[in-house]
Order: structure tokens, then sequence, then C-alpha cells
């Protein structure tokens, strides 16, 4: 029997350092440990020779240009099944196929416009319509997603992301170049408003003896509104900010950090948390959105930013993680395990092979 063709819509491969991309990537790792004799996987991205070397015959490869977002240069090769691996894709099929759609979040209805006739509201409702199966990142997403649209009569899934740490890197060479002598506070991300990082920024204020460190791409507008608060707090030699970390330094920081924390207000799934966990580091999330939903009972919650109770929270956790390490510890690190790469590519498997057999 001829394979089945199959294209992943994976251009956010073109940058592994945000959600979206490490999504994509971790995917398409966990189908290449997959038996996949019966499918032909056609990967989106804009580096073909970096995948080929990672991947090797395990796929076939698509060269993406940015001119393919334009309808009349979408690709005219036929796919027994398109998956876009988000709601935000560009690229569509130009002859119709099975259409898997992956919904990490709807976060653009409630930050961008709520218009239904706003372009980003009407792309994502043709993809609705287009849509076979529907997938979501969490409970939270497709919660958020039917509040907000009309979901059609089809079967929905809730597949969590993975893992993204596979291994341990060996992180001899790195160190902590800041303030180094007194311990310290991690955390990562996008520089966006929706992290909310003024609020622990704001915390630190109050806790003298600790550092607190961020890591992610701050050479933006919110970027520079981080910056200015460190300075008009005066928190310079306390707060600092790493801009883009390897992998290997993120590994350092978490391995080393006393506590991970986490204030966003809007998640659909959140993988910073689980990679903290992996290293049995108690974490901090804020309860909104889909943090409660991957923290579960391992994590400590905030449910408001006012400095001091945040302050309270915090030392309150780090006393009972303290007092249960062997628990917690135990706790953190099976949590981190429940989200997995290789049960997951297996159950995006199953839908594809639902639609196609």
């Amino acid at each position: 029997m001829q394979a089945k063709k199959i294209f992943l819509e994976s251009h956010n491969l073109n940058n592994l350092a945000t959600g979206l991309g490490t999504f994509n990537f971790d995917l398409i790792c966990g189908l290449s440990h997959q038996n996949i004799d019966d499918l032909e996987i056609n990967l989106l991205a804009g580096n073909v020779s970096k995948f080929k070397k990672i991947f090797g015959e395990k796929f076939k490869y698509k060269q993406y240009l940015s001119i393919q977002r334009y309808k009349t240069f979408y690709t005219r090769n036929r796919y027994d099944l398109w998956h876009s691996l988000n709601q935000n894709t560009k690229i569509e099929p130009y002859y119709p196929s099975k259409y898997v759609l992956t919904i990490h979040d709807v976060n653009f209805f409630e930050e961008i416009s709520s218009d239904y006739n706003h372009k980003r509201n009407k792309l994502f409702t043709e993809k609705l319509k287009r849509a076979d199966k529907i997938t979501y990142i969490s409970e939270y997403a497709k919660k958020q997603t039917h509040q907000y649209f009309d979901i059609p009569k089809i079967e929905e899934k809730v597949i969590y992301n993975g893992n993204p740490i596979f291994d341990f890197l060996d992180t001899s060479s790195c160190n902590n170049p800041f303030n180094a002598e007194k311990p310290f506070f991690y955390s990562i991300g996008d520089f966006i408003e929706r992290k909310n990082f003024e609020a622990i920024i704001t915390m630190m204020v109050n806790l003298k003896d600790f550092n607190l460190i961020i890591s992610g791409n701050n050479n933006k507008v919110y970027g520079e509104k981080i910056k200015k608060l460190i300075i008009d707090l005066k928190l310079e030699k306390q707060v600092f900010l790493t801009g883009k970390v390897s992998n290997a330094q993120k590994q350092y920081y978490l391995q080393n950090c006393t506590a991970f924390l986490f204030p966003s207000i809007r998640e659909g799934f959140g993988l910073p948390p689980i990679e903290a966990m992996k290293f049995k580091k108690p974490v901090f999330l804020s309860d909104l959105s889909s943090l409660p939903e991957i923290g579960s009972d391992a994590a400590y919650y905030w449910n408001n930013f006012d400095p001091d109770y945040m302050k309270n929270i915090l030392t309150e956790g780090l006393n009972h993680f303290e007092n249960n390490r062997v628990i917690m510890g135990s706790k953190l690190y099976d949590r981190a395990n429940y989200f997995n790469w290789d049960k997951s590519s297996k159950e995006y498997l199953e839908i594809y092979r639902s639609l196609l057999f």
C-alpha cells in the first residue's frame, strides 16, 4: 500500500527560541521515534539542510518561503492530510485534503480584537470550518476557544505537550555572571505583556537576600518597559536580564536556582514550568489560564499580584518545600514526566491514521 502523504505546516521551526518553534521541533522529534512507514510526512522549514542533518530520511522536506503565505503561491502538491500546527499558520492547502488544526490559544481575540470581522478572527474561523479534527494543547485552550468561537460538530481532543527537556545537558562550562554570591530565582519567556514579569520584579523590592534572573528576547517594547522598571526600582544589582540563552545555559539556571517563578496571565500551556519541575525545583505560578492545570498540586500559586502577598506566598512555599523536600521533589519530577512527547506524538499519529485509513 502506498504511504499516505501528510503535510505539517511547521514553518515556526525557523525560530526555535519561541514556544511555537519549540512545539514544532519537539513534536517532530517525537514523530521521528515512531513507526511511520505507512506515512510520508513532509516538513516545512526555512533551513531545510539543518533539519535534514537532524532527522535524515525519516521525513520529506519542503522549503519555506514567506511568499507562500499568499494564496497564489500556496503549494500545488496534493496531500492526503494537512496539519496546521497552530491556530495562526498562514499557509493553507491549495487542494482539498483532510485537515487537522492544533489550537494553542486564542489570546488574539482578547489582546488584538474581539471584532469577528477582524482579519485574524476571520482567518481563524475559516480554519475551524475547514477542520476535520481539532486538537488543543490544554483543557484551558479548549474552553477559551469555545468561549469565543462556534466550533463545528467534529471530534476534538486535548493532547498535552511533552516536556522539552529530553536529556540533562553538560553545563560544566556555564556560569552565573550576575552577583553570583547570592541565591537567585529564575524565569524565562518571550518578552510580551502577558508574561507579567513586572509582578515578580516589583516583588523583589522586598526580597533583598535574593537575586532574580530572567531569560528571553528582551529587545522588544515590553523588554524596554521591563528595563525601565528595574532602573526605577533601583534593582540593577538584584534583577538581571540575560537575553536569549542556549539550552545548556538555561539548564544551568534551572539546576541552580532556588525557585522558578512564572506569573503569566495567559498561557495556552506553559512549557517553562514543566522544564523547571524536571529539576525538582519549587515552581511558583499565577493561578490563571492553563497554569493550575499544568502545575496541578506540585506547584505553588499566586491569586493576585500584590508584591507583599506574592512575597508571603513565595516565602511560605519555600519553607514548605524545604520541610518536605523529598516528597515535593518526587512530586515535581513525576509531574514533569507526565508530559511526554513519546505519548503525545503517538496520539497525533492516531488522529492522522483515523482520518486516512
